[in-house]
Order: structure tokens, then sequence, then C-alpha cells
């Protein structure tokens, strides 16, 4: 039987690399926020958020993925309803995905907010990414071309590292690279080790 690993870690925490590393080890990774991105240009998620939402976020049929986060971000309620339209979809999906990847020994859900969402219950295993706080904003700012400020109200609306960490098999300080890469064979030969028994 396939174990499904879930991957989280707060925005910066450069949890996406590390799950690039896993894939580079031959296991296969579905990105979560990717999937979302491809799904909500679906008639059906298209038609919910025109409904939810209002028309004035599409321009020629097409989304605008800033405009939405702008309406959701400051906006728990609106947040929940975006949430309630496009994480069914991923969900569904994802199952489908398994299925086409079940000759492989595990595969890995990779997810900011896995425990917000509840969908953490789905999971064998929880691996979630660390890193200091001034490296994850400093990350974010270079990387999205955003301000310090933004980036702050983006982290005060996710769990706490302490949070994830309570809820987490596995915790990989993504400080550097090098240490990343030992944390990850660690884990693998725990999780063989632990695969064996089973």
């Amino acid at each position: 039987m396939t174990k499904i690993i879930g991957l989280t870690g707060g925005i910066g925490s450069g949890k996406t690399t590390i799950a690039n590393h896993f894939k580079s080890l031959g296991i296969p990774i579905y990105i979560a926020d990717e999937e979302a991105k491809k799904l909500m240009k679906s008639d059906e998620i298209v038609k919910a958020i025109k409904e939810t939402f209002g028309a004035d976020l599409f321009e020629n049929d097409i989304l605008n993925r800033g405009k939405l986060a702008e309406a959701v971000f400051n906006d728990p309620d609106k947040l929940k309803q975006l949430n309630a339209i496009v994480h069914p979809a991923v969900k569904k999906h994802f199952k489908q995905w398994i299925l086409e990847h079940n000759e492989f020994p595990a595969v890995i859900y990779e997810a900011a907010i896995l425990f917000e969402s509840g969908s953490y219950k789905d999971f064998d295993t929880i691996i979630t990414v660390t890193a200091p706080i001034e490296t994850r904003i400093q990350r974010v700012i270079a990387r999205d071309n955003t301000s310090r400020e933004q980036v702050l109200k983006r982290i005060e609306a996710q769990w706490t590292d302490e949070q994830r960490i309570s809820k987490s098999d596995f915790v990989i300080e993504n400080e550097s690279i090098e240490k990343s890469l030992i944390e990850i064979e660690k884990i693998l030969k725990i999780l063989k080790i632990r695969q064996n028994e089973s």
C-alpha cells in the first residue's frame, strides 16, 4: 500500500524546494497550490467563483488571482468560502492522482495549509519544514516582489511553526540545503524501516 506523506510549512519556509529534493530521489510529488491553480481554470470552479465573489474578478474571462487574493486574505469569511470551492476539487483530483501512482511505495502531498484545512488527517506521515522568520521574510520579498508588511500579514494568517510541529512526525529545518538533504535522507531511512515493519 502506498504511504501518503503530507509536507507542509509556513510561507517562505522552502517547502517546495524540499519537495523537489524528495522528487529527485524518485518520490512522486503533488504540489497542491500548483494543481489548485490549474483546477481554478475549470468551468465548474470559474462559475462558483463568479457566483460567490462576482464577475469583476475576471478580465476577458480569466481570473485575476491578485484581485482574488486581495479580496480573501484580509477577510476570514471570504477565505473560507474560497477554500470551500477549491479544496474539495483538489481533494478529488489528488485521489485520482494517487490511483495513477499506486505502484510507488510513497507519495508526497505538499500544501501550505495542511493543518488549517483539516486535510492533515488524511495522511500516514506529516513532515513540517521550518526556517528562521527573517529568512522566510527575505525569501518571500525576493520571490513575490512584495513588502515586509504584506509578508508578515500572510505569516500571521497561517499556523505558527510550534502549532505545526506539535502535530508533525518529522521536522526539517531548512536553513541550508546541505543540512536539509541530510534530514531528508534520515526521514526516508526511518520511513523505509516503518514500511518494512508494516
